[in-house]
C-alpha cells in the first residue's frame, strides 16, 4: 500500500509539474507579449484559493495535474484590447511554442546536468589495438587520437559507432592525431554478423523477464506471428528461465537456418519458427582509454551526451511516421506510471523526468493539430493568406486533430494495460 502511494505522488508530481512548467511558458510569453491572461490555474477541479490583480486571476485548484493559462481572445475570437486573436502573428506563434519550448530546455538542462556528473565516459584515445583487425593492420596503434572518420569531427565513442553504423563495411577514412600531427588512415571495417528476429525484451520492476515488450515492424518475428506480451520459455528447445541475455545467447549461437522459440500466449505453450535476419556490426578494432575525471572533460562530454540524446528523440519520431516503429510501441500515462514506479532513487527519477519532459516537448511542436505546432501551421497558413481562416473552419480543423488524438489516446491505453496484464 505505501509503495501504491509513493508511486502514486511520484506520477502526479511529474505529470504536474511537467504540464505546469509547459503552461508557465505560454504564461510568460503571453504577459511580454501584453497579451491578457484571465487566468493562470495551478491543478484543475473546483478552486480552493485564488488571487486577482487587475488583470489576471492566479487560482490553486483540488487536482493538482498540471494547470492551464486562459487568454483573452484564444478560444473565441475577441476584439478587446490585449486579445490573443488580435495580436500580431510572430506574437501568437512565439506564445504558442513557449510551452513545449520549456520542456525541451528544461528536459535537456536536466539531462546535462545529470549527465556532467555521472562521469565514466570513455576518451578518443586509443588505448590498445587488436590484432587480426582493420585498424592493426592500417597502422593505428595505442595512443592515437582520432579525432576524424570520413570527415566527420569524433568527440566521444558513441561518435564512432555512429560513423561505423553508417560506413556498411566500407573502407573509412581515419584521421588521427600523434605526436602533434593529423595522420589519416584508410581501414577496413572488420564485420561482426549477428542474427536479428526484431524482439525487444524488457524488466518487470527489479526483475529480468524474458517477455517480448515490442517487436520491430516488419521483423521476421513479427512475420511469423509472434505478439508483444508473449513470453519466452525455451529457445531450441533450451530452458531460458527469466534471463534475456540467454536469450539473445541462444539466438546468436544458433546454427540452423530457424530458431524455434517456445512461448507462453494466454496460458498456452505455443512453439513459432523464426527464420532470423543476418546483420553486421562493423568494428575498427580499437578500445579506447577512459576519458580523466575533471570538470571540464564531465562537462565536455556531459555537452556531447545531451547532443546524442536529443537526437535520438528526434530519430525516434522520424522512426515512427516512417513506419519503423509500430504503435504499440507508444506510451501513454499508464505506460509512464509503470515506468516511474520503476525508478529507484531520486537520479533515476529526474532522468526519467527529463526525458518525458524532452518528449512531451518535441511532440507537442508537431505540426499537427490541435498540437501547439499545429497552431502554428495555421497561423502560418493566415501570414500566406494575408487574412485569418474563418473560426468555423479552424474549429472543424481542431475538432477533427482532436479527435484522432483521443483515439491514438484509447489505443496506446489499451497497449499499456496489454503490457501490463
Amino acid at each position: 500500500m505505501i509503495s501504491f502511494i509513493i508511486t502514486a505522488l511520484k506520477v502526479i508530481f511529474l505529470l504536474g509539474f511537467l504540464v505546469l512548467i509547459h503552461e508557465g511558458g505560454h504564461f510568460l510569453i503571453a504577459k511580454l507579449c501584453k497579451v491578457k491572461v484571465n487566468e493562470f490555474a495551478i491543478g484543475f477541479g473546483p478552486t480552493i484559493w485564488q488571487s486577482k490583480n487587475t488583470k489576471t486571476k492566479y487560482a490553486l485548484r483540488l487536482i493538482p495535474l498540471g494547470g492551464f493559462v486562459s487568454m483573452e481572445g484564444e478560444e473565441e475570437r475577441s476584439n478587446e484590447e490585449g486579445s490573443f486573436s488580435n495580436a500580431s502573428i510572430p506574437k501568437r506563434i512565439a506564445i504558442v511554442i513557449a510551452g513545449g519550448t520549456v520542456n525541451i530546455v528544461f528536459g535537456l538542462l536536466v539531462y546535462f546536468i545529470l549527465a556532467s556528473f555521472q562521469g565514466g565516459y570513455v576518451s578518443n584515445i586509443v588505448d590498445n589495438v587488436s590484432p587480426e583487425y582493420g585498424a592493426y593492420e592500417s597502422g593505428i596503434i595505442a595512443e592515437d587520437e582520432i579525432v576524424k572518420i570520413n570527415g566527420k569531427t569524433i568527440h566521444n565513442k558513441q561518435d564512432i559507432t555512429n560513423v561505423m553504423d553508417e560506413s556498411n563495411g566500407e573502407d573509412v577514412v581515419v584521421s588521427a592525431k600523434r605526436d602533434g600531427k593529423i595522420i589519416e588512415f584508410t581501414v577496413k571495417p572488420t564485420a561482426i554478423p549477428s542474427q536479428d528476429t526484431g524482439i525487444y525484451l524488457g524488466v518487470e520492476g527489479e526483475n529480468l523477464t524474458t517477455k517480448i515488450v515490442a517487436l520491430y515492424p516488419e521483423s521476421p518475428a513479427e512475420k511469423q506471428g509472434i505478439k508483444v506480451n508473449d513470453v519466452i520459455l525455451k529457445v531450441n528447445g533450451n530452458d531460458v528461465g527469466n534471463d534475456p541475455y540467454k536469450v539473445v545467447e541462444l539466438i546468436q549461437a544458433n546454427e540452423n537456418e530457424q530458431v524455434t522459440f517456445t512461448l507462453l500466449r494466454n496460458n498456452e505453450i505455443i512453439e513459432v519458427d523464426v527464420t532470423p535476419e543476418r546483420t553486421y556490426t562493423y568494428l575498427l578494432g580499437i578500445t579506447f582509454k577512459p576519458a580523466e575525471e575533471n570538470f571540464i572533460n564531465n562537462i565536455y562530454y556531459g555537452f556531447w551526451d545531451t547532443v546524442e540524446f536529443s537526437t535520438s528523440i528526434i530519430e525516434n519520431l522520424k522512426m515512427l511516421f516512417t513506419g519503423h516503429v509500430s504503435s504499440d510501441q507508444l506510451m501513454g500515462p499508464i505506460g509512464i506510471s509503470g515506468i516511474v514506479a520503476q525508478t529507484s532513487g531520486f537520479v533515476d527519477f529526474v532522468y526519467i523526468l527529463a526525458l518525458i519532459s524532452l518528449s512531451l516537448g518535441v511532440t507537442n511542436l508537431l505540426p499537427f493539430p490541435p498540437l501547439d505546432g499545429g497552431k502554428v501551421v495555421i497561423y502560418l497558413i493566415e501570414a500566406i493568406r494575408r487574412k485569418p481562416i474563418s473560426e468555423k473552419t479552424e474549429m472543424a480543423i481542431q475538432s477533427a486533430g482532436f479527435l484522432l488524438i483521443i483515439a491514438l489516446t484509447i489505443l496506446v491505453t489499451y497497449n499499456d494495460i496489454l503490457r501490463i496484464f
